[in-house]
């Protein structure tokens, strides 16, 4: 069985090059992300069109997924080789951009005094150091260490999504999403995401003609309003730094798992995202805990994990991407497909009535028929990749092909669990349709003459067709 979860991986510093980018794809990278925290726009730009080149260099689908920053509070730099903040000790917190020390904390936000109270907790970074806030005067706030670390660069300073006066998307995500919109990005992340207002703000063209919006869910705002995110949104990643710092660190596991399985129900691909393979950033292999956290996301559902620092500034980039796709590729071996698709089609059985059950009932028959069947592939053609994402998330054990003759969802399917997008140029009658998918499929070595494929596709607006033909 080929691997099914895709892995995305952060371009930067590290991966920037043509001949790293080339050794990613090869390692397994599916999509790249590219954040925009850190660095210039241009910056930006130029590694998503280095990503564009190598692909098409290397004749792979790699899709690209730009990471918004959002209403990111950050400190001033605590310089390239950090500072240790010692639990216990005490240090001044003031509004400021220019040095961040172990006595002062500057932080680059105009109403940082008035959105935190004495008794925060706030956690800097991925949580790596954790203040208390013990007073609060005209000009400084005090903290006390309850976790120390050391902490490097400019660090997120988390105050409470539900005390913080900046809304998202900012008017700098805006202006960046455009310069990427208009170089046809694939999809976008939406960062510190509270309500499914904040994704409707975005404002870009629905998918496919615009890019996938994929809601971070980081926020305890978030998971409280997740139906309406879901709603809303094209994809949900499970920000698990962030929102670990603002949920009881207990329940987080058990909130991956809940956003995992109500998103995909939905039909939205979902990411597992933070700190998977964090000691790959200096090690050349992981722990055996991280190695048990990403086969346990493949396992809880996710249809990709994300690589954040281990790719965009460790020192392994490629042998990071190689790793994490042997992990997940066995973890697929093991996953509970018939009980997966069980549960799914019991969460979307329950409506007869709702606009989505056609679809649902084609789907679930297809997965149930490939499954039985033991055909040699699922075929999907869909012009907007609906049906195909709405195929994926009953996780069936049989390959996913999914056609479209747009160039733009062939992009984004990248995200989609198991599926192997491919381009199709047919715009005649369903039969032709269906004709040419066979083809490119047999052409490619997917399938083989006398092999038996099911056929799904959406001919009006839901998914309405399923049949099995025999490849000739």
């Amino acid at each position: 069985m080929s691997r099914r979860t895709k892995i995305i991986a952060t371009i930067g510093p590290a991966s920037e090059s043509p001949e790293m980018l080339r050794a990613m794809v090869e390692a397994g990278m599916d999509v790249a992300r590219i954040g925009l925290a850190h660095g210039t726009l241009d910056e930006a730009l130029g590694r998503m069109r280095r990503v564009r080149q190598v692909a098409r260099e290397a004749r792979q689908r790699v899709g690209v997924l730009v990471d918004l920053p959002g209403p990111k509070v950050r400190t001033a730099s605590f310089g390239h080789d950090g500072v240790e903040l010692r639990a216990e000790a005490e240090v001044e917190i003031r509004v400021g951009g220019d040095k961040s020390t172990a006595e002062v904390v500057e932080v680059d936000y105009e109403n940082l005094l008035c959105d935190i109270a004495v008794g925060d907790q706030v956690a800097l970074g991925d949580g790596q150091v954790l203040l208390q806030i013990v007073d609060i005067g005209a000009d400084k706030a005090v903290g006390a260490v309850l976790h120390g670390d050391v902490i490097h660069g400019r660090p997120g300073f988390r105050i409470p999504s539900d005390r913080l006066s900046m809304s998202t998307p900012t008017p700098e995500d805006m202006a960046n999403l455009d310069a990427f919109v208009n170089e046809a990005v694939d999809m976008v992340a939406i960062s510190f995401v509270r309500s499914g207002d904040d994704i409707r703000r975005v404002g870009v063209d629905p998918h496919p003609a615009g890019p996938l919006v994929i809601a971070k869910i980081e926020t305890q705002a978030a998971v409280q309003n997740l139906e309406d995110i879901i709603e809303a949104s094209a994809g949900i990643m499970v920000a698990r730094g962030d929102l670990g710092t603002e949920c009881l660190i207990e329940e987080t596991p058990h909130l991956q798992k809940r956003i995992i399985r109500d998103c995909i129900a939905g039909g939205l691909p979902v990411i597992t995202a933070t700190q998977m393979l964090d000691s790959m950033v200096q090690a050349s292999t992981p722990t055996r805990a991280e190695a048990s956290d990403v086969a346990n996301a493949v396992f809880d559902g996710t249809s990709a994990v994300m690589l954040s620092a281990e790719t965009a500034i460790g020192a392994h980039p490629a042998t990071t991407v190689a790793t994490m796709a042997r992990i997940a590729k066995r973890a697929d071996e093991e996953f509970d497909y018939v009980r997966w698709g069980e549960d799914i089609r019991r969460l979307r059985m329950t409506d007869a009535d709702a606009p989505t059950s056609v679809t649902d009932a084609m789907t679930g028959a297809a997965a149930t028929a490939a499954n039985e069947l033991n055909v040699a592939a699922i075929v999907c053609i869909s012009a907007s990749g609906f049906t195909v994402r709405s195929m994926a998330r009953f996780r069936p054990q049989t390959a996913i092909l999914g056609f479209s003759t747009a160039e733009r969802t062939v992009q984004q399917l990248t995200l989609s669990w198991g599926v192997t997008p491919m381009m199709a140029f047919e715009r005649g009658g369903y039969e032709a349709r269906v004709s040419e998918a066979l083809s490119l499929a047999k052409r490619d070595g997917h399938v083989a003459a006398g092999d038996v494929v099911a056929v799904v596709a959406g001919m009006t607006e839901a998914t309405d067709v399923l049949r099995l033909v025999r490849v000739l």
